[in-house]
């Protein structure tokens, strides 16, 4: 019955209702089937707990109410060691668990790739992006960009200006360093699953394989300001003909080269590398 049950059951529904799963493609990422797989997991084994201690309650309420005609305090009990035992090491057990789990899965998603297909940094900034495509020139000279517009939006709330668009090669191994040009930033693409932190002086990188052609949405995790909900990006994933022809559509447009870094913010923030101002202690 449960192998009938479960065969009746969407994507979406098998992958505990998050987002990016379809019924007739691969995963978004090479990552996503693990993280998907780490969520349902954890919340089969609550849902086991939370059944078993219900049902406990539930007994103890029923099986040691007070009866008719009975007057006073019930038995008082100073301690029961078995289930003193029970209820600190099954915790323990399960607490040790998620940690196990979950912090090998993370170490999994967060180790970088030692030779990326394609390196990306991709710039935070109040409130839009900027996506840089690297190449291979020690100097970045035939690397190519974007720099995004904030959203604008409309009074019925509706965007009005086209949002930046990260391009991704599909089934290429990926690597995006992620910076910021002011405050903390979080990149997230939702369907992917997964996000990171942006800080200014402290560059993050995050390592994967795009797995599925399409359009997805991004979006700024880290309340960063007044416009931070208007912070979006897309992202399409693309064939590696069609990547390279976006590529050379940038070169022919004059957007090569490191992008200018004039317009971050905290210049001579500790840690970004920038020489003291003179006079400054």
């Amino acid at each position: 019955m449960t192998v009938l049950a479960l065969a009746g059951c969407t994507p979406t529904e098998l992958n505990g209702f998050l987002p990016g799963f379809v019924e007739d493609g691969p995963n978004t990422t090479n990552h996503t089937g693990m993280v998907s797989a780490l969520w349902v997991n954890s919340w089969i084994v609550l849902l086991i707990v939370g059944v078993i201690t219900w049902a406990l309650m539930g007994w103890a309420a029923i099986a040691y109410r007070r009866r008719k005609g009975q007057t006073g305090l019930p038995v008082q009990l100073r301690y029961n060691m078995p289930i003193e035992f029970f209820y600190t090491v099954v915790p323990l057990i399960l607490v040790l668990g998620f940690f196990f789990f979950t912090a090998r899965d993370q170490a999994i998603i967060e180790e970088r790739h030692d030779d990326p297909d394609v390196s990306i940094t991709a710039i935070a900034k109040q409130w839009a992006w900027d996506f840089q495509y690297n190449g291979e020139a020690e100097d970045n000279s035939d690397a190519v960009w974007t720099m995004g517009v904030q959203a604008q939006v409309d009074d019925q709330g509706n965007i009005t200006n086209e949002l930046p668009t990260l391009v991704l090669p599909v089934d290429q191994k990926v690597e995006i360093k992620l910076a910021s040009r002011d405050v903390i930033h979080s990149f997230w693409i939702i369907d992917f699953l997964y996000k990171k932190d942006m800080y200014i002086g402290k560059d993050n990188y995050w390592s994967f394989i795009p797995t599925r052609e399409g359009t997805y949405q991004g979006k700024c995790a880290e309340l960063c300001g007044d416009a931070h909900s208007m912070m979006l990006f897309n992202v399409e994933v693309v064939s590696a003909s069609e990547y390279e022809d976006y590529l050379a559509t940038l070169d022919a447009a004059g957007q090569t080269g490191d992008i200018d870094e004039a317009y971050d913010r905290l210049q001579n923030y500790p840690g970004t590398g920038a020489p003291e101002a003179e006079g400054e202690h």
